[in-house]
């Protein structure tokens, strides 16, 4: 009987007590139920404009533009090492080619990020065309996860068939990144989407594969390379049809000398240097200099 009573007052207590609030005229604050506990995220608006960033270096429009774009940002960090993250690491990599471009003089020079800040591929993508780049620089770092032992950077283009296989995980990986947010990529069948990567490659294919090819030759016993340095995927950021674009995957994240070596100011300076010579001599080509 006696534990009977401790739970009925066990019940009956708090309406008591609210029932003595009440004829006293006493209220209880409490939070407002319902859509107050709603938290929302305002999701950008997907026909917006893309902001452009600002064009650096010489007024002239003549000039050539090179946009340097840094993997990942924001929300998305890429690849993940011990004490490093691939957004960090590729826009300290973009940061340092552009001052070395900057200080040369003569190229125009954009970033697609200049902060850490999330942009979705086709923003990436846009942002160079919409600028009129006439070349396209994507910078990122891979991962072998355990594998630390794996080392180098490789130099991709596209192509609707990978090259290897392990240039096709690379793409996914890559291309997955748009869905770290939520943002879908632009529905397609796959018949159309090869056609789409067909044109692109007649347009832009052989001057991407020339950059690529100065990259390697002035980066050669200066910068640290993958045994099989030149490879192409179908990666969503290169597909702009009128750009030649190059994503250059500057090591593996996951190997602790690579990743030292990439965000050493010396190891920036090294590889800014090799890039803007790289950079400098594909455009004197290109103006048949």
């Amino acid at each position: 009987m006696r534990h009977r009573l401790q739970i009925a007052l066990i019940f009956l207590a708090p309406v008591v007590l609210l029932g003595a609030l009440y004829l006293l005229g006493l209220t209880i604050p409490v939070p407002a139920l319902g859509r107050d506990y709603v938290i929302r995220v305002v999701l950008p608006d997907a026909n917006r404009p893309v902001g452009l960033p600002p064009i650096l270096g010489p007024r002239d429009p003549s000039r050539p533009l090179v946009v340097i774009d840094a993997g990942h940002g924001g929300h998305d960090p890429g690849a993940v090492g011990v004490d490093f993250r691939e957004k960090a690491l590729a826009l300290g990599l973009a940061r340092a080619l552009r001052d070395e471009l900057l200080r040369e003089g003569g190229v125009r020079v954009a970033l697609t990020r200049s902060d850490d800040r999330f942009l979705a591929l086709d923003e990436r993508r846009e942002i160079a065309r919409r600028l009129g780049a006439d070349l396209f620089l994507s910078i990122h770092a891979d991962s072998a996860g355990e594998k630390d032992e794996i080392t180098g950077a490789s130099i991709y283009t596209l192509s609707a068939k990978a090259s290897s296989e392990a240039a096709a995980r690379v793409a996914a990986r890559e291309n997955s990144a748009d869905r770290v947010n939520g943002v879908q990529l632009a529905g397609r069948s796959d018949a159309v989407a090869n056609i789409l990567v067909d044109l692109a490659q007649r347009r832009t294919s052989e001057q991407s594969a020339t950059f690529a090819g100065l990259i390697v030759r002035e980066g050669d016993g200066v910068l640290k390379f993958h045994p099989d340095p030149r490879r192409s995927a179908d990666f969503v950021v290169l597909r702009a049809p009128d750009v030649p674009s190059v994503l250059y995957e500057a090591g593996f994240i996951s190997n602790p000398a690579d990743a030292e070596r990439l965000t050493s100011p010396a190891g920036q300076q090294r590889f800014a240097t090799v890039m803007a010579h790289a950079i400098r001599i594909y455009f004197a080509r290109q103006a048949g200099v």
